[in-house]
């Protein structure tokens, strides 16, 4: 997969984007709940084998297509070096935080409650951030969706099985919220300037990631212990792959060009791709709550990318015609 240079894809190309990531984001939790039952792996080790192994497979990704990459590069090397490193530097230790907290909290709380927890949040954290730092509106339309959005978010966890709610991991699912909405709003403000690339950024910040962790794994233990060892890496390469490689060099394409709450209202299809896991491969059974929460999630990530599609056909009618 290569990267483009984010300020040249077309909005709707960056909101597939976004929707891929965010079902390939969904298989996460439900991957780490698996690893977590197969090894005495914790969150920290886990999210820095992500990071390792998701930066491996990205290094080769960019050895077979750097030809082509030469010819996308020229906009990216237009960025100052110094705003380039405050944005990596940020990007990395963010997805760090974002990640690792999450997989804390599910540890700690469960896949249900560290999902929804971090994913309702985030919406409300990026709209605030958004009209703060960026100056972006989403109007009524917008935000009757946000509402449907962080109304299906609370079906799905209060419709659903009771759950062991600890303050711990919605403290660390509050902090992955944190982590999520800081390098969601820096990637569209750099992704307004121009001159960025999804790759780049990608490789850059699983570097940054993996070297903040380095201490905190080694120290949490980084050698697995399992009965069923090749089980457990089956699932730590699937995580580095799909997760991880792919969901974030998509998500780091799309962002850039979609609106910083549209982005965070469209990956609410992590949750609905988690809940359709747990029912197809898990064997959970489907209730009329968790039908009702992923109808309304859907219909809000719908909504959002009809009128994210339309500000973008909008914006590119308004432009004078070149003669």
């Amino acid at each position: 997969m290569s990267a483009t240079p984010s300020s040249h894809l077309p909005v709707a190309r960056g909101l597939l984007y976004l929707i891929v990531a965010g079902a390939a984001w969904g298989t996460s939790g439900a991957a780490a709940s698996l690893v977590y039952d197969s090894s005495d792996l914790g969150p920290i080790a886990l999210s820095f084998y992500r990071y390792l192994g998701g930066l491996a497979l990205l290094l080769a990704v960019r050895k077979v297509g750097a030809r082509k990459r030469q010819e996308r590069a020229a906009a990216a090397a237009d960025e100052p070096r110094r705003r380039r490193a405050v944005r990596l530097t940020v990007t990395g230790l963010g997805m760090a935080l974002f990640w690792t907290a999450y997989f804390g909290a599910v540890d700690v709380t469960g896949l249900a409650v560290g999902t929804v927890v971090t994913l309702g949040t985030g919406p409300v954290l990026i709209a605030f951030g958004a009209r703060l730092f960026l100056g972006e509106r989403l109007g009524r339309g917008g935000l009757a969706a946000v509402g449907c959005a962080l109304a299906g978010l609370a079906v799905l966890v209060l419709g659903g099985d009771a759950a062991s709610v600890k303050p711990l991991g919605i403290l660390l699912a509050l902090l992955s919220a944190a982590g999520y909405a800081s390098i969601t709003l820096l990637t569209r403000r750099m992704g307004r300037a121009g001159g960025t690339d999804a790759l780049q950024t990608t490789l850059w910040s699983f570097v940054i990631g993996a070297l903040a962790l380095t201490p905190f794994a080694v120290a949490e233990g980084l050698l697995p212990h399992a009965a069923d060892l090749g089980r457990v890496i089956v699932l730590l390469m699937y995580v580095s792959a799909v997760p991880t490689a792919l969901g974030y060099a998509l998500y780091f394409a799309g962002a850039a060009v979609v609106r910083s709450t549209t982005v965070s209202v469209i990956m609410l299809i992590e949750p609905v791709s988690a809940a359709a896991i747990a029912v197809g491969l898990l064997g959970e059974r489907l209730t009329a709550a968790m039908l009702a929460g992923t109808v309304l999630l859907l219909a809000a990530v719908t909504a959002l990318a009809f009128a994210e599609a339309r500000t973008a056909a909008a914006a590119r009618n308004s432009l004078p015609s070149s003669v």
